[in-house]
């Protein structure tokens, strides 16, 4: 009975390498390919920087309002 148990579990650990060495495999294959497209994926990172920071600006710069009477 535990050479069974044992044997599953050499079984599972196996299939769990298997698995992650073939996900690590597909990770590193399309590497030239994102070298060649960082520039093309840069820029929409960097205009949506810019826009959240001028909006942040614009939030900054607006008039606070002030909070009814109820509120406080």
């Amino acid at each position: 009975m535990r050479v069974v148990g044992l044997l599953s579990l050499v079984l599972a650990l196996a299939v769990v390498g298997w698995l992650a060495r073939r996900q690590l495999a597909a990770h590193r294959a399309p590497a030239p390919a994102a070298a060649a497209a960082g520039a093309s994926a840069r820029q929409p990172s960097q205009a949506l920087q810019q826009q959240y920071q001028q909006a942040l600006e614009s939030a900054l710069q607006s008039p606070t309002r002030e909070l009814p009477v109820d509120a406080r």
